[in-house]
């Protein structure tokens, strides 16, 4: 099965002659003037989700792809919808029985992270544990500040009584992130390829959701919440994906008493189609806005909001009616409360707003991308207009797998010697061999840096590196 590069149509020649072979194209890389296309996110009804990717947690994960809204480790079927471009790729969970295995990258440890100290199932790169504590919500000039303002705007008109809240720590403890959430067991989601653990009782919250239970249990005194922050999944390597991106969760209750099961539903619908009318200039109603059945483990009923948008349906959220065990799980009596919930991804909805191309750009240092925006960037409708896009550096590696392989483990590691020099990574080509049943998989990864021309020589040196740890750690056989 192959599958093609996710930021346009098929350039790379056929995965025939396989091997870790070093590969330099520079006519494969766009002219330093070339504007990369503006991010558009593609559906159709019969798809899971925006950004179905294997094993995500939380009916807000729009991180574009962090993507994407509703990255969801929950959806009954799990195809990936494709953006512009892209692909569209099903995937399939790992099996992870009792999820013994620690992922592959071995780490050094700090003492703490956030006032917790790490154990043996610790497994949190530096350039991950780089990235807690940046506020990216917090700078009201960044296009994620800038958005996230945009929404408290929205929900203060709408309810005064609404509580904002995005100061809270990214580490959470796994009762907190799945136990009350109604995430099983032995669900992918805990999987440590899928999650970062700092010791076995505390994570790096997958998602915002984390902290429901919190806030509910705050009732009466908080009827209405909205809570912000930056979340935490190992994932694929692309334009649109990466291991820390920004969510925003909300919950309304309602007295059950005085407000039935529908009319919540129908508050529901009410609120957030405002939302989605005032942040894409919409008129809500049926050529505008759809509503598709969706299954979380934290709401029922579950349904997703889906916008008619540059031509096609996009994905906006994943929503529904607060499921009674997480009430309960909150101390509430769901005889006499209730309420919905939502999820919503903001990268994702950045990029779309102000055409953001490259989801490490919210990350950046770079002049050129920070000085683009200002408070007002919403209200004035602000593009941002690409610089000098660098040429790549492709470097492929082909490999026997081992059983027990998870492609995200190989991702991890080539991000934790590369950073946010790797662009993307494809896979091109896999096959099971019909004598043996060995498995082979070739990926390519494409190296670019956003602020200088990369030379092979030092990403052959990062290159090595990624395959001596990938032969120790992941126990593959090159090819």
């Amino acid at each position: 099965r192959k599958r093609c590069s996710k930021t346009g149509p098929a350039r790379v020649a056929p995965a025939v002659a396989m091997s870790s072979a070093f590969v330099v194209s520079p006519s494969l890389s766009a002219s330093p003037s070339a504007a990369p296309p503006e991010p558009k996110l593609r559906g159709t009804r019969g798809s899971a989700g925006a950004h179905a990717a294997r094993g995500s947690v939380g009916f807000g994960a729009m991180a574009l792809g962090a993507g994407l809204v509703t990255l969801r480790r929950f959806s009954r079927s799990v195809p990936r919808r494709a953006l512009a471009g892209h692909t569209a790729v099903t995937r399939t969970a790992p099996k992870v029985p009792g999820l013994p295995r620690k992922a592959a990258t071995v780490l050094a440890p700090p003492e703490e992270i956030l006032g917790i100290k790490p154990d043996e199932k610790y497994n949190v790169p530096a350039g991950v544990r780089e990235k807690l504590g940046k506020n990216l919500l917090l700078n009201e000039k960044h296009p994620l500040g800038i958005l996230w303002k945009t929404v408290q705007d929205y929900f203060a008109e709408q309810d005064p009584n609404c509580k904002f809240f995005d100061t809270e720590k990214p580490v959470v403890s796994t009762v907190e992130c799945f136990d009350k959430l109604r995430v099983p067991p032995d669900h992918v989601s805990r999987s440590p390829s899928d999650t970062y653990y700092v010791n076995a009782d505390y994570v790096l919250r997958t998602h915002t959701s984390a902290h429901q239970c919190q806030f509910l249990s705050q009732y009466p005194e908080i009827s209405s919440f909205l809570c912000a922050g930056d979340v935490y999944r190992r994932d694929e390597i692309d334009a649109s994906h990466y291991p820390a991106f920004h969510q925003c969760e909300g919950v309304r209750l309602f007295d059950a008493q005085k407000v039935s099961k529908e009319e919540v539903m129908e508050d529901l619908k009410k609120t957030l189609e405002g939302l989605a009318a005032h942040l894409f200039n919409l008129k809500t109603g049926e050529d505008t806005m759809r509503w598709l059945d969706e299954y979380f483990p934290f709401t029922e009923p579950s349904v997703e909001l889906e916008i008619f948008y540059q031509e096609d349906w996009m994905e906006v959220l994943g929503c529904g009616v607060i499921h009674h065990d997480v009430l309960r799980n909150a101390g509430l009596d769901p005889e006499k409360v209730h309420g919905w919930a939502f999820g919503l991804g903001l990268e994702r909805l950045a990029m779309v707003l102000f055409g953001i191309p490259d989801i490490r750009l919210f990350w950046s240092d770079d002049e050129r991308f920070a000085q683009q925006f200002t408070a007002q960037s919403f209200t004035e409708k602000t593009k941002f207009k690409p610089f000098s896009k660098y040429p790549p550096v492709l470097k492929d590696i082909s490999m026997w797998i081992p059983e027990e392989f998870v492609d995200n483990d190989l991702f991890e590691m080539i991000r934790d010697e590369g950073g946010d020099q790797v662009e993307k990574v494809d896979l091109l080509d896999e096959f099971t061999h019909p004598k043996t049943g060995r498995t082979s998989k070739m990926f390519r990864v494409t190296w670019r840096d956003m602020s200088r021309t990369l030379t092979n020589e030092e990403v052959n040196t990062k290159h090595e590196k990624v395959l001596e740890r990938v032969v120790e750690e992941l126990k593959v056989e090159l090819r």
